[in-house]
């Protein structure tokens, strides 16, 4: 039976495995079907050495599509394992605790210095562009400067802020 198990192996192997790979869209979740639905087709072999298999290929293609079949249900009834690291975004309290809460008023108390050291131009540039959604050429019309102006004012204001935020080295 080992021998013929290998020789099967060799022939349908890769075959089983593309035909997982197809219906899972993962290539190691589909190596390991194909792997498995060899395993099944020897414990049968074993159960029942009495009762020949007259053909083995499309008995393992029955073995394999069961397998994909009975993940697919598992995966509907128990949910997907993810690693905690790839979830910690979905489990973020969106309620910061004291110390963030502190950090974020002392962020916010240094923007709102840095903002009022910028020049009143610079500043509505920059606020008009990133709180109110303005773009450019908008913003040039309401202050009365070209779109270019209204650019240089925005970067002047982005870079003066994200050094006193100390998010940049000076």
């Amino acid at each position: 039976m080992a021998d013929d198990l290998d020789q099967l192996f060799r022939l349908y192997h890769r075959e089983l495995r593309h035909l997982a790979y197809k219906r899972v869209g993962d290539p190691e979740l589909a190596a390991d079907l194909a792997q498995d639905t060899f395993v099944r087709y020897a414990g049968f072999t074993q159960k029942q050495p009495n009762q020949p298999i007259n053909q083995p290929r499309y008995f393992l293609w029955r073995i394999l599509s069961n397998l994909i079949t009975d993940f697919g249900r598992n995966r509907v009834r128990c949910g997907e394992h993810a690693l905690l690291d790839e979830v910690a975004a979905e489990l973020y309290d969106p309620q910061p605790n004291p110390e963030q809460l502190l950090e974020l008023r002392q962020q916010l108390t240094l923007l709102h210095q840095a903002l009022n050291e910028l020049s009143p131009a610079c500043r509505d540039a920059l606020l008009l562009n990133r709180v109110e959604g303005l773009s450019h050429v908008a913003i040039a019309k309401r202050l009365g400067v070209s779109p270019s102006m209204v650019c240089k004012y925005i970067m002047r204001a982005l870079r003066h802020c994200i050094r006193h935020l100390g998010l940049v080295d000076q």
